[in-house]
């Protein structure tokens, strides 16, 4: 079974092949992931339309359990879900990824009165990630601060899976699972990873 620092190394390497534009030339097909699911990393990622998990990452079928939700946030279904992929598929890596430019962040920061109820309980769980970054009243928040939060949000989801399933936090205390934040710019293809002790 892949050690978690070697399925980040992988991820890693799959988003320098899609930078590059070299694809892997023998990816893991349809065929080859007709048996059961083994993949080796999770990714919770946006569920913008932009931001293609496989892809970045030049993956196969059956090689990332990915769940996307608008601001890669974790309620208790993406917990679940990560939890599935930790326990019933050994998944030994969690990324928690974030992107450039983030709609549900930006809302977060801007905070517009006429959000929907189930969009305001969205961007609820965003706010306690980029407390204290909010532009002033009425302004639009600037690249940087947009980028400054998208990041926060990532690592506070990141970390907020260790609160919010005591499996997952068993397993990584254990070091047999890590969770890992990141950032992917659409300009670039690049994504950046946020922590230096995974």
């Amino acid at each position: 079974m892949i050690a978690p620092q070697d399925a980040l190394e992988r991820l890693r390497a799959g988003n320098a092949r899609f930078v590059q534009g070299a694809p892997n030339p023998s990816p893991q097909s349809r065929l080859d992931a007709l048996g059961p699911q083994r993949p080796f990393a999770a990714v919770l990622g946006c569920s913008d339309s932009r931001c293609p998990v496989e892809a970045i990452f030049d993956q196969g079928f059956g090689e990332l359990f990915v769940v996307r939700v608008a601001g890669n946030v974790a309620d208790a279904t993406q917990v679940g879900s990560l939890e599935f992929a930790v326990r019933a598929l050994g998944v030994r890596l969690i990324l928690v990824l974030g992107h450039q430019n983030c709609g549900a962040v930006q809302a977060a920061l801007q905070r517009p009165a006429d959000l929907p109820s189930a969009l305001g309980s969205l961007v609820d769980r965003i706010e306690p990630a980029i407390d204290g970054l909010r532009p002033d009243a009425g302004a639009e928040p600037s690249d940087i601060l947009l980028a400054n939060a998208v990041a926060a949000n990532a690592r506070h989801t990141a970390n907020a899976l260790h609160a919010g399933s005591p499996l997952i936090d068993h397993e990584v205390a254990g070091g047999r699972v890590a969770i890992a934040s990141a950032v992917y710019a659409f300009d670039t293809g690049i994504v950046t990873f946020l922590d230096e002790d995974v």
